[in-house]
């Protein structure tokens, strides 16, 4: 690779453009999310001059392009991504994902949605679907649905996280009545997840998410769980359940082996584009 002393750089060289992208890009994956700064400190250049590397790049679909740096489109770092930068991750896939999973849904149904980018995904390709029940804690889920599709649209209170822009909390809608909670029971639930295991069975980053997204599988007759290929072969912090309590698991590929072994003897169909 050619490069460029930079003068009393100490660690830092300064590559030629082509040179530097390439190993930009190398960095920011090996390293998940990092900052406009460090890049420039790193290859002794300007703070313009790695934003339009960063856009470049971005634009190339290297990487994901972020308000003050960028994040790796292939790593897995330990931290939660915001919604806008999970949106452009994996789209093809998750379309893909979407579209399989719309295709479990039935036409005047009570389903019940969790949040995520997939969820949403499903959300807009159920654009032919009509007269459907949908509760769901995913706050952008209201504007990717036209309502033609649905009769009644639920959004379950709580905390809101901002950083995946849904609420956290029971899935409950208010009180009976009687005066207790109304008992909610819904036809499918699909539950996008960040991790699958063939040994820790679904997992999530957050505890809270994690409790909602099991008693959304509780109250339903079936439930589908959704999950790109990127995330498969996973442990995240907090289990949401074990592998069984699927009844369909909806992704963009062939489950590795040991995966795809233990969803057949957990009973778990496994549904692909």
């Amino acid at each position: 690779m050619d490069t460029i002393p930079a003068e009393g750089s100490g660690d830092r060289v300064r590559h030629l453009p082509a040179g530097r992208r390439s190993d930009l890009a190398h960095f920011v994956a090996e390293n998940g999310q990092v900052t406009v700064a460090i890049l420039a400190e790193r290859y002794g250049v300007s703070i313009d001059t790695i934003r339009r590397d960063l856009d470049q790049l971005d634009a190339d679909g290297v990487l994901v392009r972020t308000h003050g740096g960028a994040v790796s489109g292939t790593s897995r770092p330990p931290i939660d991504r915001g919604l806008d930068v999970r949106l452009r991750m994996q789209p093809e896939e998750k379309e893909a994902i979407a579209e399989r999973a719309a295709g479990l849904v039935e036409d005047g149904s009570v389903i019940i949605i969790n949040a995520g980018t997939t969820a949403l995904a499903v959300a807009r390709n159920l654009r032919d679907h009509r007269d459907l029940t949908i509760a769901t804690n995913n706050l952008r889920l209201p504007a990717e649905i036209s309502p033609k599709v649905f009769r009644d649209l639920y959004v379950f209170g709580g905390s809101v996280r901002s950083i995946t822009q849904a609420t956290t909390g029971p899935v409950t809608l208010g009180a009976s009545p009687n005066g207790g909670e109304v008992d909610l029971h819904c036809d499918l639930a699909l539950i996008s997840v960040g991790a699958v295991s063939a040994t820790s069975g679904f997992s999530t980053s957050n505890l809270g998410d994690a409790a909602m997204m099991a008693e959304m599988m509780s109250r339903s007759s079936k439930v589908a769980v959704l999950a790109d290929s990127s995330k498969l072969g996973r442990r995240l912090f907090a289990q949401v359940s074990e592998l069984g309590r699927a009844d369909y698991f909806v992704t963009d590929a062939r489950p590795p082996a040991d995966l795809e072994d233990a969803l057949a003897a957990a009973g778990v169909q496994v549904l692909t584009p």
